[in-house]
């Protein structure tokens, strides 16, 4: 007797279905599995027996062949458990194969026959809406973020003998709970924050534009503490951003309450490899720069990183994406982040205090090195963090985190109502295009860009990043034309491209 079964792979992020065909023939007792399946797959023959037969069933003493369809496509992991032991069920009678019909089933199974937690039912249940399934059955523990998907029913079971009574309509496939909001982080605070008025004013200006920002400066003057203050003061996640920072953290395994809210906020040592920041490995999975989509990567202590993980940043950076191809399959991961990074002037970190710096200038020549140029002209802010002066350490805050946000999101506001019916959603997404669009320069304004760019001060993509930053600025002011004032102080925060131009050359 022949029975069909829907689950779904996850295919990089996304959820691509397949068919379980489960075959039951007289012969020799066996159970093959085939369609291209990983090792987890095959292994799955052993866990489906012991499973079957401790919750209550009867595994049949038959010839059992399983094809995970299409063939060409790869399995990886225990996620099909559940359907191909309810598909085992089905063709043995045992369960009615035509209450399969409208259901789609993910899980992996224990040998006692519990359904295991199991990462990415977000995504699962995203593709069993789009493929048409109105019933969706995932392990319990993974029912609230699966309902988060509208237009589909979740049944969250905690055994197969529960998957099978739904199956059957003795159990209704009552909804879960209602998802929970996220617990919000406890974000650190601007007003935490003395002196350092520019950089101050660079972390504005980059979360109203979603801009790229290096802050470098002398250990101990506060490029971490500021940088750590960045997701405080970003506007809210929309609801498609949330699902989709949600559908990648659950395929990462990283398991939130509900839906996420909060922008992300990814740190990871400098020791990381290539694959580790952009994605890779055996199966491909995503990489930090994924994990931080709509949100932030900060690089601390960015001279420290191998040069070889800093360069493969460069293609994400430019198109909000990056593809890995491995085997003649390619995989595309989103990666449009805000990159934030630290680094020290020199080795010491003390080059231009006093005479505290004791780096010679092979030293110097050497620690440039190590920063990608071509990195470097990809940063919209470079931004020097002095020292602050004792009467600044003894006043008061500048600004704090809440009037600060409320003002970003008027400017956010402002760019989505522009960009409306684009690609971008920010003016840091801007293409050349839209930046010839959308920024209006009066006369002096664009005078002052043209002489910075004849000096060689700018490269052609800087001079478009100096007219975004200098839009996002006039948008901080609520003005619809950019002013000299606006250029000034954009060219201002990019101190650092003659430096980046002589280190890319």
């Amino acid at each position: 007797m022949l029975a069909r079964v829907a689950t779904f792979t996850i295919d990089g992020v996304d959820p691509r279905q397949v068919w379980v065909e489960v075959d039951i023939r007289p012969g020799l007792p066996a159970f093959t599995i085939v369609g291209l399946g990983d090792a987890a797959v095959r292994e799955s023959r052993e866990r489906i027996r012991s499973a079957v037969l401790n919750s209550g069933f009867e595994f049949p003493a038959r010839r059992i062949t399983a094809n995970l369809a299409p063939a060409f496509l790869r399995k990886v992991g225990p996620g099909f458990d559940a359907a191909l032991a309810l598909g085992v069920l089905a063709a043995s009678g045992q369960v009615a194969p035509e209450s399969l019909a409208t259901f789609a089933v993910f899980g992996e199974l224990s040998l006692g026959g519990e359904l295991r937690d199991s990462p990415g039912a977000l995504a699962v249940a995203e593709g069993a809406h789009r493929a048409g399934f109105a019933h969706l059955i995932v392990p319990r523990e993974r029912a609230r973020e699966a309902a988060l998907v509208e237009g589909i029913a979740i049944a969250g079971a905690s055994s197969l003998r529960d998957a099978a009574e739904v199956l059957a309509g003795r159990t209704p496939a009552a909804p879960p709970a209602e998802a929970r909001r996220a617990s919000a982080r406890q974000e650190p605070d601007l007003a935490d924050v003395r002196g350092h008025a520019a950089p101050l004013l660079a972390l504005q200006i980059a979360a109203a534009g979603g801009h790229n920002l290096l802050l470098e400066g002398a250990p101990g003057t506060g490029k971490t503490m500021l940088a750590r203050r960045l997701p405080s003061i970003l506007p809210a996640l929309t609801r498609a951003e949330a699902i989709e920072v949600t559908r990648i953290h659950s395929v990462a395994g990283i398991q939130s309450d509900g839906l996420v809210h909060a922008r992300p906020f990814r740190a990871p040592h400098h020791s990381i490899s290539p694959a580790g920041l952009v994605g890779g490995g055996a199966p491909p999975r995503p990489g930090e720069a994924t994990l931080a989509n709509h949100g932030v990567l900060f690089l601390d202590e960015l001279s420290e990183f191998q040069r070889s993980s800093l360069d493969a940043l460069r293609q994400p950076l430019e198109d909000g994406c990056v593809t890995i191809v491995r085997g003649q399959r390619a995989l595309v991961f989103p990666t449009r982040f805000m990159l934030v990074a630290a680094t020290n002037p020199c080795p010491c970190g003390y080059a231009g205090v006093g005479d505290r710096c004791g780096c010679g200038e092979a030293d110097l020549r050497r620690h440039r090195r190590r920063l990608s140029g071509p990195l470097l002209d990809r940063m919209d802010l470079l931004v020097d963090v002095a020292r602050p002066a004792g009467r600044e350490l003894r006043a008061g805050p500048a600004v704090d985190s809440a009037r600060v946000c409320a003002r970003v999101a008027v400017a956010r506001e402002r760019q989505q109502a522009r960009l409306a019916g684009t690609q971008a959603r920010c003016n840091g997404e801007m293409d050349g295009k839209l930046v010839s669009r959308h920024v209006r320069l009066e006369a002096a304004a664009e005078a002052a860009v043209a002489r910075a760019y004849d000096a060689g001060a700018l490269s052609a993509r800087g001079r478009h990043r100096v007219l975004r930053v200098a839009r996002t600025i006039a948008d901080l002011e609520q003005s619809d034309r950019v002013s000299v004032d606006h250029v000034l102080t954009a060219l201002s925060l990019r101190q650092r491209d003659q430096a980046s131009a002589a280190l890319a050359a």
